[in-house]
C-alpha cells in the first residue's frame, strides 16, 4: 500500500464521514470492515448520529452470521434479523428467509416459516413472493417445520386452499409427532379445509358402524353395499383419516391440543362418534382455574345441543367451595343445561345447597338456573315455585330479590293458578328493601290486580305514603300501578292515583316527569286526551308474553369452539368463521398429487396405511356376513367348549347378539297377590306370525337388583315354526338389558314365558329393541308405568315419620283430591294404590291416616306415600321423594285411581 493512500486512509479515520464508512462496510477486505465497525460504535459512544448506516451494518453481521456453519447460529442471525423492524433492510429479510428455507437443516427452515410472519408485518406488499416461500416450506417432510409453515399459511394466505391440496394427507399422517403447539395451530387449519371439501356428515337418515372406524374405506361385503343404496352418505376416506389422526391426541398432556381435538370433531365428525370427546374435556377440569373457565366455556355450548354426551358425568359438574366464582356460574349453566326429567331431583337438590352459598352473585345465579329448570321441565314447576316462595322468608336480601325477580317470570306463564303466591309476595313487600325486587312486586300487582282486588289497593295507599323516599324503578312501576288500578277499580283509587301523579309531576327525574304526564293524558278523560283515551285499558292491560328464560351460550355455536370469539362472544380480530358443507363434494382427486411424486421414499405410508384398512375391513364385513347367516345354529351340545374359535368371540362382541348360551326357557310364576296388567309387545300380523304380550310380575330380578323384572309371552301364531328367538340390537346404546335366552325353535300355535331384566334408570323412558327370528327383525319397545320403578319397603309408621320429615320443600309433592265413594275403604285405598304402584302398606295408628313406601329399583330412592282423608270424601294425597319428576307422574296416576270408581 503506498503512502498516498495511508495518510488519505488516516484521513479519513481521523474525520470520518458516512459516506466513507459505507465504502469501508462494502469493502472486500475483512479488516477495513472491522476498522469501520470500530469507528461506528466510538462515534455512538460520542452520541452522534449514526442511524444512516444501520443497514449496512446489518448486512455484514447477519450475512456473516447466515453463512456459519453452526445451525443455532445462522437460525439466531435470520431472528435477530427478522426481528429488526426496518423497512430498508426488507430486500436483505426476504432473501435470507428464501435462503433459510432451502437450508439443510430442519430447525433454520423452521426459523425461516417464523421469520414470514415477521417479514408481512412489516411489508404486507411482499405477499407474492412470500407464498412462494411457504408452497415450499409446505412440502417440507420434517415434523419440526409443519406446524410453524402452516401457522405462516394462516397468517398471510389462509385463503389459498389449493396449497394445502396435495399436502393434506401428509399433515394429517405428521399430525401425532408434531410438537404440541404446531399441532394447535395444524387441527384448527385442517377443521377450516374439511368444511369446505367434505359433505356433511350430519345428514338425516344416514347410518354408521359404530364399532369400525374403517366403515369408509372400501369394501366387497355384500352388508355395506346393502347400506350404501339405502343411505347415499359415504364418509371421504380423507375425511375419516383425518378424524383417526387426531383422535390419539385426545391423551395429550397439552390442553390446548385436547381442545382442539374436541372442537374439530364437534364440527366435523358423525354425530354419534362426538362423544368420544367427553371423558378428555371432563379430564381438563382437573387443571388450573384459567383452563377450567375455557373448558367449561365450551362445554356450556356443547351441552345445549347434545345433553347426553355430559349427562353421565354430570357429579364432575358439582361446585366446589374452591371455585371461584365464575366457574361456579360456569357448572351451574352446564347443571342447569343437562336438566331433564330423569336427573330434576338430583339436580335441584344440589341447587337447594347453593342457594345457601355464602357467595351471594352465586346464590343469585342458582335461583336463576331454578328458574330456567322451571320453565323447561314442566313437572317440576310447581315445586320450584314452592322453593322460592320458601326463599322469600331468608335473611338474605339478594336472595329474596332474586327469588322476586324469577317468581314474577315464573307466574307470567301461569298467572291464573297462583294468586296465592300474590298474596303472600305482597305481605312480604314491607321487608323486602332491594328495589328490583320491589318493582317486581309492584309490576304483578298491577298487571294481575283483578285477581288480588283487596289486597292492590292497599299497596297502592302504602306506596303512596313512601313515593318520594323510593328509587327511580319502583317509582315507575308505582305510576303503572295507579294507572291499572284506575282503570279496573276506579271507585276506591281515583284520589289516590290523582295525588301520585302529582308527586310524579313534580319528581328530580325527567324520565317520571314524563312517564307522569303521559298516563295522566291517557287514563284520565278529558277536552285534549283525543282518542288514545278510549284505548287506555287496552295499553295498559294488554296480555304481555311471558318471557322466555334460555342459556347465555344458546348462540354461541356461531363461533368455533376453543376460539377468543367464542370465549368473548364477539367476534374477534383475525376471527375467520367456518364455512358451510359444500351440498356437493369437491372433487377429491386434487389430494392425490403427492401420491405420484418422484422422490426417494415412496409415499408408503399412505397407500399401504389405505390397504390395510381395507383388508381389516374385509375381514370384518366376512365376520359380520357370517355372523348374518351363521348366528344361533351352534347346538345346545357344544355351548360350553372350550374350542370356541377366537372369531367367533370377536363376531359375536361386535354384533352384539343374545347371549351365547342357548337352553330351553322356563317360566315365572304370577304373583299371586292381584290380577296382572298385560301390555302388547309385537302383534302377529307386524310379526308376520310371531305375538308377544308382556308384564311387570313384580318380583326381585333375578339378574341384578337395579333391574326390572319382565315376563314376555312368545306365541307363534303362523303355520310353520319359528327359529332362532331372540334379542337384537338395542337403544339407547347404553341400555342395560338382560336379554332371555335363545329360544331354538317355536312350533305352531304354541306359546313360551321367558323373563327379562331391564334397568330403566328410574325413568319411564321406553326400551328400544329388536325381537328377532332367524330370518326377520321386529323394532319393539317396553315403557314402563311409574308404578313398576319401585319395590316395597318395609317400615314402621314411626320411621316413616322420620324420614318424610327429611323429604320436604322441594321433595314433596301433594294435591287435594275427591275420593270415590266405593275407595273410601282401608280395602279399597290399599286395592288402588297397589294397582298403580309397587309399594308396601305401612300400618297405621290412625284410622284417616294411609302410608305406603318403597323404594326406587334402579337407585333405591325413598318413595313415601300418604293419604289422610278429610271431611265430604276430599283428601290430601302426598309424596314424599327425591325424585321430583317420579312423584308428579305417580301423584297422576294415583289421583286418577282414587277420584274413578
Amino acid at each position: 500500500m503506498d503512502i498516498g493512500y495511508r495518510t488519505s486512509l488516516l484521513t479519513v479515520f481521523s474525520v470520518p464521514r458516512n459516506e466513507d464508512l459505507k465504502e469501508m462496510l462494502e469493502s472486500n477486505k475483512e479488516s477495513l470492515k472491522l476498522e469501520a465497525m470500530k469507528r461506528i460504535v466510538g462515534l455512538i459512544a460520542k452520541g452522534k448520529n449514526s442511524s444512516e448506516l444501520f443497514p449496512a451494518v446489518v448486512k455484514n453481521v447477519a450475512s456473516k452470521n447466515i453463512e456459519d456453519p453452526n445451525q443455532f447460529i445462522r437460525a439466531s442471525a435470520l431472528r435477530v434479523l427478522s426481528s429488526i423492524r426496518v423497512p430498508i433492510i426488507v430486500p436483505i429479510m426476504m432473501l435470507a428467509i428464501k435462503e433459510a428455507a432451502a437450508d439443510l437443516s430442519p430447525y433454520v427452515r423452521k426459523t425461516s416459516a417464523h421469520a414470514i410472519q415477521k417479514l408481512y408485518s412489516l411489508d404486507p406488499d411482499q405477499k407474492e413472493q412470500l407464498i412462494e416461500v411457504i408452497e415450499k416450506l409446505l412440502k417440507d417432510k420434517s415434523t419440526l417445520v409443519a406446524g410453524s409453515v402452516v401457522m405462516a399459511f394462516e397468517e398471510v394466505c389462509p385463503d389459498r386452499i389449493d396449497l394445502i391440496h396435495k399436502n393434506y394427507r401428509k399433515l394429517c399422517n405428521l399430525l401425532v409427532d408434531v410438537e404440541e403447539w404446531g399441532q394447535v395451530v395444524i387441527i384448527s387449519m385442517l377443521t377450516r379445509y374439511a368444511r369446505t371439501q367434505f359433505t356433511s356428515p350430519w345428514t338425516e337418515g344416514a347410518t354408521f358402524d359404530e364399532n369400525n372406524e374403517k366403515t369408509f374405506y372400501d369394501s366387497d361385503s355384500e352388508e355395506k353395499k346393502e347400506q350404501t343404496e339405502a343411505k347415499p352418505y359415504i364418509m371421504d376416506p380423507d375425511h375419516r383419516l383425518l378424524l383417526r389422526n387426531t383422535k390419539p391426541l385426545l391423551q395429550s398432556r397439552n390442553t390446548a391440543v385436547v381442545m382442539s381435538v374436541a372442537q374439530l370433531y364437534w364440527h366435523l365428525a358423525p354425530k354419534h362418534e362426538v362423544n368420544i370427546v367427553t371423558k378428555s374435556l371432563v379430564r381438563l377440569l382437573r387443571s388450573h382455574r384459567e383452563v377450567q373457565f375455557i373448558v367449561l366455556q365450551n362445554i356450556a355450548t356443547m351441552s345445549i345441543q347434545r345433553k347426553g354426551m355430559f349427562e353421565p358425568f354430570m357429579k364432575s359438574f358439582y361446585v366446589r367451595s374452591t371455585d371461584a366464582t365464575h366457574i361456579k356460574t360456569l357448572k351451574l349453566e352446564i347443571l342447569t343445561n343437562l336438566a331433564n326429567e330423569a336427573n330434576i331431583s338430583t339436580i335441584l337438590r344440589e341447587f337447594q345447597t347453593y342457594v345457601k352459598s355464602q357467595d351471594k352473585a352465586f346464590a343469585a345465579a342458582t335461583i336463576q338456573a331454578i328458574g330456567r329448570c322451571a320453565t323447561n321441565i314442566s313437572e317440576v314447576t310447581d315445586t320450584c315455585l314452592n322453593g322460592l316462595v320458601l326463599l322469600l322468608s331468608n335473611r338474605d336480601e339478594t336472595v329474596v330479590a332474586e327469588s322476586v325477580v324469577v317468581i314474577k317470570k315464573l307466574l307470567q306463564t301461569q298467572p291464573t293458578q297462583h294468586s296465592e303466591i300474590i298474596k303472600h309476595m305482597a305481605k312480604l313487600f314491607d321487608n323486602i328493601t332491594v328495589p328490583m325486587a320491589r318493582a317486581s312486586i309492584l309490576w304483578l300487582m298491577g298487571e294481575y290486580c283483578e285477581r288480588v282486588p283487596k289486597i292492590a289497593p292497599d299497596v297502592l295507599r302504602k306506596m303512596a305514603k313512601t313515593f318520594t323516599a323510593e328509587e327511580d324503578i319502583v317509582k315507575l312501576q308505582i305510576v303503572n300501578l295507579a294507572a291499572k288500578l284506575y282503570l279496573t277499580n276506579s271507585k276506591q283509587t281515583k284520589l289516590l292515583t290523582q295525588y301520585i301523579l302529582n308527586l310524579g309531576k313534580y319528581d328530580q327525574n325527567y324520565d317520571i316527569r314524563d312517564r307522569t304526564r303521559f298516563i295522566r293524558q291517557l287514563i284520565v278523560p278529558n277536552e285534549k286526551s283525543g282518542a288514545l283515551n278510549k284505548y287506555a285499558r287496552r295499553i295498559l292491560l294488554a296480555p304481555k308474553p311471558a318471557p322466555v328464560l334460555e342459556s347465555a351460550f344458546k348462540d354461541r355455536d356461531r363461533f368455533q369452539l376453543g376460539t377468543l370469539s367464542h370465549s368473548i362472544n364477539s367476534k374477534a380480530t383475525g376471527y375467520q368463521e367456518l364455512s358451510d358443507w359444500p351440498a356437493v363434494a369437491p372433487d377429491q382427486s386434487v389430494r392425490n398429487v403427492e401420491v405420484i411424486e418422484p422422490v426417494r421414499n415412496p409415499s408408503s405410508s399412505h397407500t399401504p396405511y389405505h390397504k390395510s384398512d381395507s383388508e381389516s375391513e374385509e375381514e370384518s364385513s366376512e365376520e359380520s356376513e357370517k355372523t348374518s347367516t351363521d348366528s344361533g345354529k351352534s347346538s345346545s351340545g357344544s355351548e360350553n367348549s372350550s374350542s370356541e374359535s377366537e372369531s367367533e368371540q370377536k363376531k359375536k362382541k361386535k354384533t352384539k347378539k343374545a347371549p351365547q348360551k342357548k337352553s330351553k326357557p322356563t317360566a315365572v310364576t304370577t304373583p299371586s297377590f292381584g290380577p296382572v296388567k298385560t301390555y302388547e309387545l309385537l302383534h302377529h300380523m307386524t310379526g308376520k306370525g310371531l305375538s308377544a304380550k308382556y308384564h311387570f310380575p313384580r318380583q326381585p330380578c333375578l339378574y341384578e337388583p337395579s333391574m326390572v323384572a319382565v315376563q314376555v309371552i312368545l306365541t307363534n301364531s303362523s303355520d310353520h315354526s319359528l327359529e332362532e328367538i331372540h334379542i337384537g340390537e338395542r337403544s339407547p346404546a347404553g341400555l342395560n338389558i338382560h336379554c332371555f335366552n335363545t329360544i331354538e325353535r317355536l312350533e305352531p300355535e304354541a306359546s313360551v314365558t321367558v323373563s327379562m331384566g331391564i334397568d330403566f334408570s328410574d325413568s319411564t323412558q321406553a326400551a328400544n329393541f329388536q325381537l328377532c327370528t332367524k330370518e326377520n327383525q321386529f323394532s319393539v319397545s317396553i315403557q314402563p308405568a311409574v308404578g313398576e320403578l319401585l319395590m316395597p319397603s318395609t317400615m314402621t309408621e314411626q320411621d316413616f315419620t322420620k324420614e318424610q320429615g327429611k323429604l320436604l320443600g322441594m321433595n314433596e309433592t301433594s294435591a287435594t283430591i275427591t275420593m270415590a265413594t266405593a275407595n273410601t275403604s282401608s280395602q279399597a285405598i290399599s286395592k288402588q294404590v297397589l294397582s298403580v304402584a309397587n309399594v308396601g302398606v305401612v300400618s297405621s295408628s290412625q284410622n284417616n291416616f294411609h302410608r305406603f313406601a318403597g323404594r326406587t329399583v334402579s337407585s333405591g330412592a325413598l318413595v313415601l306415600v300418604s293419604l289422610e282423608l278429610k271431611e265430604s270424601s276430599s283428601a290430601l294425597l302426598t309424596i314424599n321423594t327425591e325424585k321430583s319428576v317420579m312423584a308428579s307422574m305417580l301423584l297422576r296416576d294415583l289421583k286418577q285411581a282414587l277420584t274413578q270408581a
